[in-house]
């Protein structure tokens, strides 16, 4: 599968997924939750394809997380089942040009180039790579308020809204006994801090070259993933946000109207919780989407 049918056909599942599933407000990346799904060779997948695969997994019930090329797999001493059909995710690659015309000026980009994997319950003798979290809910949760507490943002509580003004580089929460759960209120967190990063003085996140008048829909798209992204690394269930109303049509539209505005969602999203987990000194396991040498 090519690349850009590859964007166009999961853009397209999505869309399908919010438009059945709004009414719920619960959106199809909270299926993150689950985890990060890391390749058998250890890495997690980042970005883009860290959604793919929890939202194939998600899908079909597979709980495992643990994903492998064809090759991959017979290099741990395992055999993809004949008959089972991979799924498609993105390796970007650098290419170079020269320009003999233009005095052998070398020019670099980014091609995008689809390959398959499969999940290990797809696999036989793939049972040791099932993944799981030894942490209890209570360790979570006090290692989510040590993350957050060492980034040190500018945090107000109080009220029953949550939001981030650029204006004053502050984070305004609800106080965390307002919330069901302790995970609502760090997932809740993460979505706000998320928004933070796009900060002037950070990354300086400027939607409006890219998205123009959907912009601020494009941004809470951003968050909403970011705290998906940030979610799975702890662990934790993501927040359903009934305010998801106010973006569903800006969402929607962003995304029927470019397929690729889903990837670049996920490259700021992706983007964004580096620059948090760099400014909390926490180091996720060494991550990569490219594909395995023994591939």
């Amino acid at each position: 599968m090519h690349a850009n049918e590859l964007f166009d056909k999961v853009t397209a599942d999505l869309i399908t997924a919010i438009e059945n599933g709004a009414s719920g407000w619960r959106m199809p990346w909270h299926c993150l939750a689950n985890g990060t799904p890391r390749s058998a060779d250890g890495r997690p997948y980042r970005g883009w394809n860290a959604l793919v695969l929890a939202m194939t997994a998600a899908d079909r019930g597979w709980t495992a997380g643990t994903w492998a090329t064809y090759k991959t797999w017979a290099k741990h001493g395992c055999q993809v089942r004949r008959g089972e059909r991979g799924t498609h995710i993105v390796l970007w690659k650098q290419t170079e040009h020269t320009d003999p015309t233009d005095g052998d000026m070398t020019t670099r980009s980014l091609l995008a180039r689809s390959f398959v994997v499969f999940a290990a319950e797809q696999v036989d003798n793939a049972e040791r790579f099932t993944i799981t979290d030894q942490r209890t809910p209570a360790e979570r949760i006090e290692q989510a308020d040590a993350y957050f507490a060492a980034i040190g943002a500018d945090i107000v509580h109080g009220g029953a809204q949550a939001s981030y003004s650029p204006t004053l580089d502050l984070i305004r929460l609800p106080h965390p006994d307002q919330f069901e759960r302790g995970a609502d209120y760090y997932s809740t967190s993460a979505h706000e801090h998320t928004h933070r990063t796009g900060h002037e003085s950070r990354l300086a996140r400027d939607l409006t070259g890219r998205f123009g008048d959907r912009s601020y829909g494009a941004e809470e798209l951003i968050a909403e993933l970011g705290a998906a992204f940030w979610c799975a690394q702890f662990g934790l269930e993501q927040a359903t946000r009934n305010d998801h109303a106010a973006y569903l049509g800006d969402w929607l539209t962003i995304l029927s109207a470019d397929p690729r505005a889903l990837l670049t969602a996920c490259s700021h999203a992706q983007r964004a919780i580096d620059h948090l987990n760099a400014a909390a000194h926490w180091t996720a396991t060494h991550s990569s989407d490219e594909v395995p040498a023994a591939s």
